[in-house]
């Protein structure tokens, strides 16, 4: 398994949230598609008692094992200081991925893509530096914001998708190994806890078995006592 550590550049990250605030739906400017992707406060309405599960699951087209253990659930709870830890388990086994001020949003994008990134670099090879640039590149680009519904807790609930290639126009797309297709999804919406509904990374034309496929997907909202 590629082994995700703590996220070290903590303040990085935190900045990169602190940025902006949420933009609306429709055709949006990378500002807008910034703010949208990286929106303030989405944690701010629940409990510190709360639990966020989400589900994550790994394909690799010839490395089953591997995404077998990539996957497993992804836990964000409250902890002291008003914190927000992210935990990795699998069955009776976990360990702890990172904590960040929860006042900042919701930090599961950027486990999202550092994980993806550590699984490119460490598929297809090449340099995690170089990876992140091109990710963060796309982050700063106009695209659509596509309306769209989701079911969650057996209810419709609208929501927005936006669908990022940052490998798109990339000369070493050849070189990449069927990641240069790369394409993020991240499905949102302020119906759903924590706002991220779905976060998806996929790429290879095979819907039945892709090049590589990562998806991070809430599964439900334990309230506590």
């Amino acid at each position: 398994m590629l082994r995700m550590r703590r996220i070290r550049n903590t303040t990085h990250v935190i900045g990169l949230m602190l940025a902006f605030v949420c933009a609306g739906p429709g055709v949006a400017s990378a500002e807008e598609v910034y703010d949208l992707l990286f929106k303030t406060g989405t944690l701010d309405k629940l409990s510190r008692v709360s639990v966020l599960k989400y589900e994550r699951d790994v394909a690799f087209q010839n490395d089953a094992e591997l995404g077998e253990r990539s996957s497993g659930t992804v836990q964000l709870s409250f902890g002291p200081d008003d914190m927000a830890e992210l935990k990795f388990l699998q069955g009776e086994k976990y360990r702890k991925i990172g904590q960040f001020p929860s006042t900042v949003g919701n930090p599961m994008i950027m486990y999202f893509v550092e994980t993806v990134i550590r699984d490119m670099a460490g598929t297809a090879g090449g340099s995690p530096f170089y990876i992140r640039n091109r990710v963060k590149a796309s982050l700063l680009e106009d695209v659509p914001v596509v309306e769209t519904t989701v079911t969650y807790q057996g209810q419709e609930l609208p929501a927005r998708s936006v669908t990022l290639y940052p490998f798109k126009d990339d000369p070493n797309r050849a070189r990449m190994r069927g990641f240069g297709d790369l394409a993020l999804t991240i499905t949102m919406s302020d119906k759903i806890p924590g706002w991220y509904y779905s976060l998806t990374a996929k790429t290879g034309d095979d819907d039945v078995k892709p090049v590589y496929l990562s998806s991070v997907t809430l599964d439900k909202l334990e309230t506590g006592q």
